[in-house]
């Protein structure tokens, strides 16, 4: 995307959700007040349940990328990242489906 097309017409240019959080590091997001809140650790999760808990997240990501409040935000990405990262710990041989491979 080109930077006009992140401009508003009354203001600066408009930055990702990760550049409006500073305790965003690109990895994963920390907040020791919300550790209560953070879920089971993906590692502890069954196979079963690891998918489940993927498949709730990306079913509300858009709703929560348009209209949560930048917290709700911030939790919806660390989530997803922590989720992710041990679904892809766990099949590093995952099956490719040459249907989704580009020509480059």
């Amino acid at each position: 995307m080109t930077e006009s097309a992140w401009r508003t017409t009354t203001g600066p240019a408009e930055v990702s959700p990760e550049q409006r959080m500073p305790e965003w590091d690109g990895d994963h997001l920390h907040d020791p007040a919300a550790d209560e809140e953070a879920g089971i650790d993906p590692a502890e999760l069954a196979d079963d349940d690891l998918i489940r808990e993927m498949h709730s997240l990306h079913r509300t990501r858009l709703d929560t990328l348009r209209h949560a409040s930048d917290s709700a935000l911030a939790n919806h990405l660390r989530r997803t990242a922590e989720l992710e990262t041990e679904y892809l710990a766990r099949h590093p041989g995952r099956e490719i489906d040459p249907a989704r491979l580009r020509d480059e």
